[in-house]
């Protein structure tokens, strides 16, 4: 990956249009559709400090949280198609949320403009300090004894939190109680308090309490074990199949002007490349990806694809 992107920065440069190049006169807004705290706030501002310095113009970074990150992915898509409103989005917004919510008002696919893949991220399970359960197999085993009696939090019906909790329900065959948040960062504090017993994080967003020593990490959600953390398990090591990873990614809105994506696109990619980016990304639990709008945008509808099939089978919907 790091090879593709190293070779797309070389090749892939040309010299943009006259109105690319004067882009931007003044400060873009960066919307974030989650709460300031969670893991997409927080690489986004990483990001937004090195993004700034490529374009020569601030990146302001503004959180619109709420229902699952619609009500900020469609102020995205509202915006003027002028490049001063951008969007960072993830699997919730743009993957998951199409597929469990027909009534989502925005259509991915024609209200937006993707721009390039930012990073991805694989989840962590977080418990807390003082829970029973020290190994997954802990959890699942006492799940399984005692169903209904625990709960978890996610950010959100619908989101990638929740969709991949029940998914782990199901393989697992354990009940545990949902207990929706408008972001996951808002629910930091009754799982550190006991008030929740599980959640299913953002390794960006996660990682730094269990380094704190405020909660437990049992598991990650990637195929393989983390370079962050090569000592914890995957969930795939019990539950063989399991896989949930995060995508984060820049979308303009409708008709925004192929010079602009084009400039944007470039400074992102930069970003991306710059050492000081790689190394914090890094220790947030994220590999930065980067390349080319059609291949963000290929992503995109392959991870929807996915999820679709997943809500189909398991009967989940966003009530």
């Amino acid at each position: 990956m790091k090879r593709l992107l190293s070779l797309w920065l070389v090749c892939g440069v040309v010299t943009l249009p006259v109105g690319a190049q004067s882009y931007p006169t003044k400060p873009v807004r960066l919307l974030v559709p989650f709460p300031a705290g969670g893991g997409t706030d927080i690489l986004s501002r990483a990001l937004a400090q090195k993004l700034a310095d490529k374009m020569g113009q601030s990146v302001v970074v503004e959180n619109r949280p709420g229902a699952g990150g619609t009500i900020g992915a469609e102020a995205g898509a509202k915006a003027a198609p002028d490049g001063y409103t951008l969007l960072l989005t993830t699997s919730s917004t743009h993957s998951i949320g199409p597929a469990i919510n027909p009534r989502i008002p925005y259509n991915v696919e024609t209200d937006f403009t993707p721009i390039v893949y930012v990073a991805n991220s694989p989840q962590i399970i977080l418990v807390p300090v003082n829970s029973r359960a020290k190994t997954l197999r802990e959890f699942i085993d006492y799940a399984r004894q005692n169903p209904g009696r625990l709960n978890y939090a996610s950010s959100g019906n619908g989101t990638i939190s929740n969709l991949a909790t029940e998914v782990f329900k199901a393989q697992s065959g354990t009940f545990l109680v949902h207990i929706p948040y408008r972001g996951t960062g808002l629910s930091i504090t009754d799982l550190v308090s006991g008030k929740v017993d599980v959640l299913f994080d953002s390794l960006v967003s996660g990682m730094p309490h269990v380094k704190d020593g405020k909660l437990r990490a049992l598991a990650v959600t990637s195929p393989k074990r983390s370079a962050l953390a090569p000592e914890m398990p995957t969930v795939a090591e019990l539950l063989p199949g399991f896989e949930s990873v995060t995508w984060f990614g820049i979308y303009g809105p409708r008709g925004l002007p192929a010079d602009i994506v084009a400039r944007v696109n470039q400074a992102v990619n930069a970003a991306l490349a710059d050492s000081d980016l790689k190394d914090r990304f890094a220790r947030l639990g994220a590999e930065p990806t980067g390349g080319t709008p059609e291949a963000f945008a290929a992503t995109v509808k392959a991870e929807s694809a996915k999820w679709k099939k997943i809500i189909a089978e398991r009967k989940i919907t966003s009530n």
